[in-house]
């Protein structure tokens, strides 16, 4: 491209060192504020709601007249992320060292292997020029490392050559930020689902991936989604989409963006020739997939109010993360079934298991979903020993209240509505329009859908589910000519299990305790996260025994339990009671 045709903002992006995991990051400016211009880096990544401090990962920042670095510009440190120019009439840029070795979907990350990056890790907004068109240009990195990278990313492509490294336009600042690169040795899968092109570029796999297969079920799901909010156009709100996945050992996640996903998964997950994997942990994959790409119509275009516009310098509180969050994870598996690819008794477990985990935990007593949503930042999001006691996930109860309402809508309606009707009018009222729901928006449009009628049962869900802390009522509100709802037959080794209340971790051969859950026998015994657990009526446990000795212990008895705690060797008894089994529910189709 001419400079002449450049944008006034320009964001230059070398993967620098590879071995040292360093980004070096250049921003053009072409008008800065004459009276000082300030630069501002983003604390948080939209969709991940923790203050993470992007600025700290800054090594060097450096200021010059543009063209000529011998001419260096002082720059005065205002905060950990701001930095402001002197008062100038003159082009400048501004070059930053970044360090970049955190492999989550959220942040930016650089080695031998692959590059990837968000540009909230990376590229400094230029205050009060957000608004203005701006350009990114991709150098390829000059390594032997690299020698066949590619670059994959949604950012609209000006001119690049046939591996992606070059120039891409974005229409501001919030736009750049919304399209996460991925650089390096790609396999990529191809579809279309109702005439838009869909693309998986997968970085990580050993093996040679099942392409027919990831493009026949992911085809199937992403029209079932389209589908959904469109039955009549069938129309997708992009003109393409991108799924970037990187595939490790260990780990899972996923952050949404406008048209496109970054995707953390396990290599098992995906299906590759002459690759063992399980059919759980693919479909566990594909629920990823459904999840992410309902955020495309449910956050990304319908969004809160309290986000519009995003504030990236300071949290963004709301209450309606339920509604986000919990309705996207209702349907992320609701959509597998739908477009058949898994069966009814399949996603009546998957809902049994949700259910049945949001049950064991105590914190749902103390937490209302619409606290849980506003207490995001710094509760959710920065969980310790104590969370399970004293938070309710948004995620988890948020999608049993989803399925809750639908239930109640379809019950009051005779079947002519259901959740899927109120999800298309809350999409053409506030995701076509981009106009944000206010904090009590969704009363609006429930009463506009179902009428007067349905008030009263829609202000007792919010007053008792979303604003109190009452269980979902499901097995009452399950059609029983449909799906079968039992109270959970435990095995004797679940029972005990429950009864202990504890979660542990494996620790250099020891078993840590990390959760101990009120009204449980661990806890009711004094035991704390941080214990080291050492026998059971004088069993040894370790990891790999701990199935065998709890199963030989009695049932709804004591025992006791020898642990150490700050290298203290301490004794205690455990009382086992079958009151703190917490009431648990499977649930089958009926035949």
């Amino acid at each position: 491209m001419k400079n002449s045709d450049l944008p006034a903002i320009q964001y230059t992006i070398w993967p620098a060192d590879l071995q040292g995991h360093h980004f070096k990051v250049k921003l053009h400016i072409s008008n800065p504020n004459p009276e000082g211009q300030i630069l501002q880096m983003p604390a948080w990544i939209p969709g991940s709601y923790l203050i993470r401090d992007f600025s700290k990962r800054i090594e060097s920042i450096e200021a010059f007249v543009a063209g000529d670095s011998k001419k260096k510009i002082a720059l005065e440190r205002l905060s950990n992320d701001q930095w402001r120019l002197p008062k100038i009439n003159t082009a400048v840029e501004i070059l930053t060292t970044v360090y970049a070795f955190d492999s989550s979907v959220r942040a930016a990350y650089l080695d031998t292997e692959r590059a990837f990056f968000n540009a909230t890790s990376l590229c400094l907004a230029a205050q009060g020029q957000e608004s203005l068109p701006c350009s990114l240009a991709i150098i390829r990195p000059e390594s032997p490392f690299a020698d066949h990278w590619s670059v994959q990313t949604s950012l609209r492509s000006a001119k690049t050559d046939a591996q992606g490294f070059g120039f891409y336009l974005a229409q501001n600042y919030d736009d750049l930020l919304d399209h996460p690169v991925a650089i390096g040795e790609f396999q990529i899968a191809r579809w279309i689902s109702n005439g838009t092109p869909h693309s998986m570029a997968i970085q990580g796999c050993i093996h040679p991936i099942d392409k027919a297969r990831l493009e026949n079920d992911l085809q199937a799901i992403c029209a079932s989604t389209i589908n959904l909010f469109e039955p009549k156009t069938k129309k997708a709100p992009f003109s393409n989409y991108l799924f970037l996945v990187n595939a490790v050992l260990n780990g899972y996640g996923g952050l949404e963006h406008r048209n496109s996903t970054a995707l953390l998964c396990r290599r098992d997950q995906i299906p590759q020739a002459g690759a063992l994997f399980e059919e759980n942990a693919y479909r566990e994959f594909l629920g990823l997939c459904s999840h992410e790409y309902f955020h495309a119509w449910l956050v990304k275009r319908i969004q809160p109010k309290a986000f519009q516009p995003y504030d990236l310098t300071q949290r963004n509180h709301t209450r309606l993360l339920w509604l986000f969050e919990g309705f996207t994870s209702y349907y992320d598996d609701l959509q597998l079934f739908r477009s058949k690819r898994i069966d009814l008794k399949t996603y009546l477990k998957l809902v049994a298991d949700n259910w049945n985990g949001v049950l064991r935990g105590p914190g749902r007593q103390k937490q209302s979903l619409a606290d849980s949503s506003f207490d995001a930042w710094t509760k959710y999001y920065q969980a310790d020993e104590n969370t399970p006691n004293a938070v309710v996930s948004y995620y988890g109860k948020g999608a049993l209240l989803a399925l809750g309402l639908d239930l109640q809508i379809r019950a009051f309606s005779k079947n002519q509505k259901s959740l899927d009707d109120l999800m298309r009018l809350i999409w053409k009222t506030h995701g076509q329009t981009m106009d944000g729901i206010p904090e009590d928006g969704l009363d609006t449009l429930i009463h506009q859908l179902l009428g007067n009628g349905f008030n009263k049962i829609w202000q007792e869900i919010k007053t008792r589910y979303i604003f109190g802390t009452e269980d979902i009522p499901l097995q009452k509100w399950l059609n029983s000519k449909v799906v079968s709802v039992a109270t959970k037959t435990h095995t004797k080794l679940e029972k005990i299990k429950l009864q202990l209340g504890l979660r542990h971790a494996e620790v250099s051969g020891w078993l840590k305790v990390t959760h101990v859950l009120d009204g449980g026998a661990a806890q009711a015994a004094g035991l704390t996260a941080g214990d080291l657990l050492a026998s059971f009526n004088g069993q040894r446990i370790t990891a790999a025994r701990w199935d065998k000795v709890l199963g030989s212990l009695p049932e709804n008895q004591s025992l006791e339990i020898s642990f150490y705690r700050d290298d203290m060797e301490h004794e205690r008894i455990l009382i086992l009671q079958a009151s703190q089994v917490p009431m648990q529910y499977d649930l089958t189709p009926r035949s």
